[in-house]
């Protein structure tokens, strides 16, 4: 959505923007804190570590030749232990801390050349940015902390707090406006956070550790509402996080970092099921497959399947051939109608009856991203495969009782559900 006023306008869905060129592309950057760069440089191409070029010239390489690109509507996490690089990365990318080296594109636009009042309209424009520590302004009311940035830019007072109780509204405290910060818990506060960020109307927001302060009940309802918020507002959102499971729940893709580097990029299966050395696959071992694989990455294909409008002596043939005891039923445009059981079938030959006189409607069906872990309980309870269906009820897939026992077996390799 954009704010304009008190209209709010929809924005393209995630799956046409991905279509998009690069929102933001970072290339070759590299960061170090010292008084020597060159040197601490010098050393890392002639192959030292980090602990190394520290021990030499008492600089660190904070980050070294980074490279990664994030779409439109995208969550891009950057992941990694305490001292990987993670948050330096964050912050140059709204030059909060400036490159050594290296280029920082936003829509195309190199922001490391730019000059600070270039920089100031990017970040006006383009940017919002949530920190771990909340950083609201003590003294202020909830909604005054909201419109803080909008006061600061000029924006005329009824057009701002229009706006900020919208946006409160957004994030659930639509009734704390009055509030002062000290009266709010902390997931109060960081939905409070959330709204200041999303005042300007930002393209893009940086979360850095946004939920890391937080205890874990409220932790995961806070992720379930960043993921709500995403699919009304679809903004590009940068996250850091060290909490592994945090990167699979959120990001649509992950860049796994370690010494200042990027070790691989990649989506939440493709980090789990195939990773690029010793080091990724030390940091998602023991990960339980069934919470990241989804319907889509177990379902075998909807064969065979029956037209409803084909008799019962057809649906017959099917299962014969197939050594099968049912059969779904879908439509001209392959909705699915629900499926028909041998005994019903052979019962319906012998008393002359059509195909949709004997489809049993109750059948279980999920969506293509529905994780294995709901399935498990659906599928514990049917005796059928579960039929994985779209948007608009067409036939896509079918899970089977051994692709679930695949993936529980499993960590790696290739879930196919052909078992």
């Amino acid at each position: 959505m954009k704010l304009e006023g008190s209209v709010i306008f929809e924005k393209l869905p995630r799956e046409d923007s991905r279509s998009l060129q690069p929102i933001v592309s970072v290339e070759g950057l590299t960061r170090v804190f010292g008084q020597d760069p060159q040197k601490a440089l010098e050393l890392r191409n002639s192959g030292c570590s980090k602990e190394e070029i520290y021990e030499e010239t008492g600089d660190t390489l904070a980050l070294y030749d980074v490279s990664f690109e994030v779409m439109p509507g995208e969550i891009f996490v950057l992941m990694g232990l305490s001292g990987s690089g993670k948050s330096t990365l964050l912050r140059c990318i709204n030059r909060l801390i400036e490159p050594t080296d290296g280029r920082i594109l936003i829509d195309g636009e190199d922001i490391v050349g730019m000059s600070q009042d270039e920089l100031r309209a990017v970040r006006r424009r383009k940017l919002g940015m949530i920190f771990q520590s909340f950083a609201l302004l003590p003294h202020r009311t909830v909604l005054d902390n909201v419109v803080f940035g909008l006061e600061v830019q000029g924006i005329p007072e009824d057009e701002r707090y229009q706006r900020g109780e919208e946006l409160l509204r957004m994030v659930g405290l639509g009734d704390y406006g009055a509030s002062m910060p000290s009266h709010l818990s902390g997931g109060m506060k960081q939905r409070v956070g959330l709204a200041r960020a999303l005042a300007g109307d930002p393209e893009i927001l940086l979360m850095d550790e946004a939920f890391s302060a937080l205890d874990p009940l409220i932790r995961r309802e806070m992720q379930d509402e960043l993921l709500d918020l995403q699919q009304r507002l679809n903004r590009t959102i940068i996250f850091v996080t060290h909490d592994l499971d945090e990167a699979l729940k959120l990001g649509d893709r992950i860049a796994l970092m370690r010494d200042g580097e990027i070790v691989q990029v990649g989506t939440p299966e493709e980090i789990l099921t195939n990773p690029e050395n010793a080091y990724v696959e030390r940091f998602v071992a023991g990960v339980d497959m069934t919470k990241v694989l989804s319907a889509s990455d177990v379902m075998r294909h909807p064969e065979p399947v029956a037209r409803c409008t084909a008799g019962p002596r057809v649906a017959l043939h099917l299962m014969e051939e197939h050594d099968i005891g049912s059969v779904f039923v879908v439509d001209r445009g392959r909705r699915l109608k629900g499926l028909v059981t041998l005994d019903g079938t052979l019962e319906a030959v012998r008393a002359g009856r059509g195909l949709e006189e004997i489809i049993t409607t109750d059948i279980p069906t999920v969506a293509l991203d529905t994780p294995l872990t709901d399935i498990i309980s659906v599928i514990a309870g049917s005796p059928y495969p579960v039929a994985v269906v779209d948007d608009e009820n067409r036939l896509q897939g079918l899970v089977f009782r051994g692709a679930i026992l695949g993936a529980l077996a499993r960590k790696g390799g290739d879930v196919n559900g052909s078992a």
